[in-house]
């Protein structure tokens, strides 16, 4: 896929009767937080809900969805600069939005993304924080082939591609 053929999706992963499934979202859902969350609350599952977002060749959020809490987490703070759903991720995680010095300051001019948010978002399943940061901050790597390995990892690769052949065709 080229970065021109990127496309924003939303993707909600839930458990059912043992299994994982997985289902598109509106296409609104990519850029609105508040409705995302109320969206995932609605799918009911075994262990909590899923969502994974991917905004064009640009950022992904990922969110879990569990009765006492929301764990939310975005792989590169930099797209809050122009980006509605990174600028509300952030501020759902009390997380100033920072300037560019301030980024080029933390970051050291180096070419990588920095994440915000829960990087043990998925350690009980099996994708520990080290792991998630590594792969979040591989900037040659378009967030849909970001999601799609977290997806294998988790062990819902299968339900995670059909949901992606529905938007991609």
């Amino acid at each position: 896929m080229t970065e021109e053929d990127a496309l924003d999706f939303a993707i909600v992963v839930y458990r059912e009767d043992e299994r994982w499934e997985a289902e598109l979202l509106p296409i609104a859902l990519t850029s609105d937080l508040r409705g995302l969350i109320k969206a995932l609350r609605q799918q009911p599952s075994e262990s909590g809900t899923i969502g994974l977002v991917a905004v064009g060749d640009e950022f992904f959020v990922a969110l879990r969805v569990l009765p006492d809490r929301v764990d939310v987490f975005l792989s590169d703070i930099s797209a809050s600069w122009d980006y509605p759903l990174a600028e509300q991720v952030l501020e759902y995680l009390d997380i100033p939005i920072p300037d560019e010095d301030e980024l080029d300051e933390i970051l050291q001019d180096e070419e990588t993304a920095l994440p915000a948010g829960d990087l043990s978002i998925f350690a009980d399943l099996g994708l520990d924080e080290m792991e998630l940061g590594i792969l979040s901050g591989d900037i040659d790597l378009l967030p849909e082939d970001m999601l799609s390995s977290i997806a294998a990892r988790l062990g819902f690769s299968e339900p995670f591609e059909r949901a992606i052949e529905s938007v991609f065709g």
